[in-house]
């Protein structure tokens, strides 16, 4: 492989969407939503209009149409409205008629600039059958039994409408590279079907481009693209971003790569899964192929079709394994809670821990033994393991299907342990609950070595070259497994509470802390009571000399001073907050509790009116369902249920329409209170850290937080012998569970 740390100066790095040129076979302007003066075009844009570019540059948009016999009016009323009413893709195509040729207008409008771009029409005999084969589409939609058959479907389809030499269903794996999955091919080429290609051959940032142009048309990989000129004066440093153009030009990086293949013509269709991308529908064609906009359109139509059917299996696969994961997690929740002994509960009784995942071996480390369940490693491999768990730092949770990469000596145990789940129970105990997936061993031929050549060009620069050779070539793929899902995961994370939960009741009267250790606990919780109560007397005074000298001497400081000052100020407001936070979480492990039955409808009402007042600017709703009474100190449940409302209702700032939904469930042994929200979510692969004071997950870094209220939650639902555990997806929102026991032990 090449090594990682040679600088490349690749594909990884072109600008793709300023490039600076377009494709030859059509012609683009780009004018000022004000003025409609023209500010780029493209240098071909003679042989539409007949005046050179550099003397439209500048001029008005009505200079263009000069010659052409068609009225400028036409042209402004479609700008007009589609400035008015922002709906330039519901508008497209506009056939507007030039020198006597019929043309396709596509606008769109993007970064400040209009941009207009003219691409030839396709026959009307061709529309009328493309409509006929979308509707033969959703048919063979809702007809295919197995998913195998959808994708050939819709490959088939797909060539039926452009008539490309070979199209291909390409899935993306988790890093990125891709495999042919359904193929509809010429008969005299070569099956594609089944190949690998690697990661870079479709570099990060074209993926993203993938994500927000759907089609993409590369009509003559071997014709001279157009450059687009800018108006005198325009600044370089602003060149017109193609990111939204149907003609964007080809990177020579793929030129190269598409020469290479002996392909001359190629178009793609994105396919997504929850706004992410799954896979492409990708064509190619031996020698130049235009595809005009309809017929771009209606591909684009049965690719979205597909999409939707993708996300609908899904979807309903998804929910079917959480919903038998869950019940079985249930099941396994009565017989912990019914046995004083863990281990039993866990590997002796009909549901076993090894039954709420797709695992095929579970161990238990508990009180210094090992109890096997299925297969797995043997007890000294196990023993290691653990030892090696203890270093890495996880707090809760550990899982990857790559275990050998991670913990090389796993490679002796890959045929029943390639693939590892665990769930911490004690570090300092050194108890832990694994789960096994065995190794899957593949065969992947790939197309051509995936390891790309490096070149060394006049600079001594070392580069990527695109790969020359697309022979099969095949590898043997060992230390993998097949990959932990979301259900496996979510519920995994809900047994560790309930474990944990009888443990903790358990060690009141078998598992002390040592004194010397409960000694130092109370000075550390002490140290940090003092420290951030006496951190409040000198951050009032910066704020208060901030604020003095921003009202007596403001007038004389800049602009600059100002707002530094301000600065000042709103950081000041910053850290009272997290002092405030840090303090009620030191104080929680002082104070006693006062236990009373709390009037939860009413708790809920106040928190939500008082969120909804802060939160006016924006569509928010706050639903309350059943609100059964919790036993809990009302000091503590009101932080609990404010910081978890108000964690819910932040994080739907991103929605068109925000919701919360909060709902109570009582049993004979708990109530258990759901704040379930639509907001961005996260992945449960970084549910490890979520409880762990001042960590935030990525995805939460641009929202306002502390990184203390989650850990405050936690210390309080420990305090009332409680659980907390939850369930998210990305951009699918995110539900928090809490429990209380319905008669708490003194």
């Amino acid at each position: 492989m090449i090594p990682s740390t040679i600088d490349l100066i690749n594909c990884e790095q072109e600008p793709i969407h300023i490039l600076g040129h377009i494709q030859s076979y059509g012609y683009l302007i780009a004018i000022e939503p004000d003025t409609y003066s023209v500010v780029h075009a493209s240098d071909n844009i003679v042989d539409l209009v007949g005046t050179d570019a550099a003397q439209l540059l500048g001029q008005s948009i009505d200079k263009v149409l000069v010659g052409t016999h068609l009225p400028i009016s036409t042209l402004t009323e479609i700008l007009n409205v589609g400035q008015r009413n922002d709906s330039w893709e519901t508008m497209n195509p506009h056939r507007l008629i030039l020198n006597g040729k019929v043309w396709n207008l596509i606008v769109h409008q993007h970064k400040g600039l209009v941009i207009l771009e003219w691409e030839p029409i396709g026959n009307d005999q061709n529309q009328l059958i493309n409509q006929q084969l979308i509707s033969q589409a959703l048919t063979e939609v809702q007809s295919s039994r197995t998913l195998d058959e959808l994708l050939q479907n819709t490959a088939r389809r797909v060539k039926t409408i452009i008539g490309f030499d070979r199209v291909m269903v390409y899935q993306f794996g988790d890093d990125w590279h891709g495999q042919v999955v359904a193929e509809e091919k010429e008969d005299d080429l070569e099956p594609f079907l089944g190949l690998h290609y690697p990661a870079s051959d479709i570099p990060k940032q074209a993926r993203e481009l993938y994500k927000v142009n759907l089609v993409r048309l590369i009509a003559d990989a071997g014709s001279v693209p157009s450059p687009i000129l800018s108006k005198p004066g325009w600044p370089a440093s602003q060149p017109l971003d193609l990111t939204h153009s149907v003609l964007r030009a080809v990177s020579p990086v793929h030129i190269e790569y598409l020469k290479n293949m002996g392909v001359q013509a190629s178009m793609s269709m994105s396919l997504l899964y929850r706004g992410e991308l799954w896979g492409l529908i990708s064509c190619h064609n031996r020698t130049p192929h235009f595809v005009d906009y309809q017929a771009r359109q209606a591909a684009k139509f049965v690719s979205q079709l597909l999409s939707a059917a993708l996300e609908f299996r899904k979807d309903k696969e998804d929910l079917t394994n959480l919903q038998q994961y869950q019940q079985t997690g249930r099941e396994l929740h009565q017989q912990l809670l019914l046995n004083d002994d863990v281990v039993r509960a866990l590997t002796k009784l009909p549901i076993t821990a090894l039954d709420i995942t797709g695992a095929t071996g579970a161990a238990l480390i508990f009180n210094n033994k090992i109890h096997q369940l299925g297969k797995t490693p043997d007890d000294k491999q196990i023993r290691a393991l653990a030892d090696w768990m203890g270093t890495t730092g996880t707090e809760s949770f550990l899982q990857t299907n790559q275990l050998p990469v991670l913990y090389p000596p796993a490679e002796a145990f890959r045929a029943v342990g390639a693939g590892l789940l665990s769930i911490v129970l004690s570090r300092e105990l050194n108890e832990y609950l694994f789960w096994f997936k065995p190794e899957r061993v593949e065969q992947v031929t790939w197309a051509g070595n995936p390891d790309k050549p490096v070149t060394v060009n006049e600079e001594g620069q070392r580069r990527l070259s695109p790969r020359k050779s697309f022979a099969a070539w095949t590898e043997i793929v060992r230390n993998t497994s097949e990959p932990w899902s979301e259900a496996e995961l979510s519920v995994v994370v809900k047994l560790r509470e309930d474990i944990l939960q009888i443990v903790t009741r358990q060690a009141n009267e078998i598992r002390l802390l040592n004194q010397r250790l409960q000694v130092a606990y109370e000075e550390l919780d002490a140290f940090s009571y003092t420290v951030s109560h006496d951190l409040r007397t000198p951050l009032s005074s910066i704020r208060c000399y901030a604020e003095i000298l921003l009202e007596e001497y403001g007038e004389d400081f800049s602009p600059d001073a100002q707002a530094l000052f301000q600065k000042v100020i709103d950081s000041t407001d910053r850290m009272r907050r997290l002092i405030r936070h840090i303090l009620f979480y030191s104080r929680m492990g002082r104070s006693e509790l006062d236990t009373q039955p709390i009037d939860m409808r009413q708790l809920l009402n106040g928190i939500r009116e008082e969120i909804l007042v802060t939160s006016k600017d924006r569509s928010l709703r706050i639903d309350i369902g059943d609100t059964p009474p919790i036993m809990a100190d009302p000091t503590m449940a009101l932080q609990l249920f404010t910081n978890l409302i108000s964690n819910a209702a932040k994080y739907t700032q991103l929605a068109v329409e925000g919701w919360v939904q909060i709902k109570g469930t009582q049993t004979d042994s708990e109530v258990i209170y759901s704040i379930e929200d639509n907001g961005i979510g996260f992945d449960m692969k970084q549910a490890g850290k979520m409880f762990d004071l001042f960590k935030r997950l990525e995805n939460a870094r641009t929202f306002e937080g502390s990184g203390v209220g989650l850990a405050i939650v936690k210390r309080i639902i420990n305090r009332h012998q409680g659980k907390v555990w939850f369930h998210s997806e990305p951009n699918q929102g995110t539900t928090f569970f809490v429990s209380f026991p319905v008669n708490p032990t003194k």
